[in-house]
């Protein structure tokens, strides 16, 4: 348990890092590729604190399938809206 919670904390300063504005402007947004790494990371935290610190890996397949697939919808729904708004579509 002691390193999944120490992975979550690396992938947290990672994310807060990665999404530093820049000084100058003050204004950037993450790079597509940047923002695809910062999702991945927090997909890959959510689904730990499911299986490990709420325990959902011994509960039915049916149960943790279906959390999980909700966990990466909603991460692709999000990926999908950071590019959109990226090309100026929203």
């Amino acid at each position: 348990m002691f390193t999944t919670w120490l992975t979550l904390v690396a992938l947290t300063l990672l994310a807060m890092w990665s999404a530093q504005l820049d000084p100058v402007s003050r204004q950037s947004s993450l790079p597509v590729w940047g923002f695809t790494l910062v999702l991945l990371g927090a997909a890959y935290k959510v689904q730990q604190i499911l299986l490990v610190y709420l325990n959902l890996r011994v509960s039915s397949a049916g149960w943790r399938g279906s959390f999980l697939a909700l966990v990466w919808v909603v991460m692709v729904v999000v990926w999908a809206a950071y590019w959109a708004s990226l090309r100026g579509l929203v």
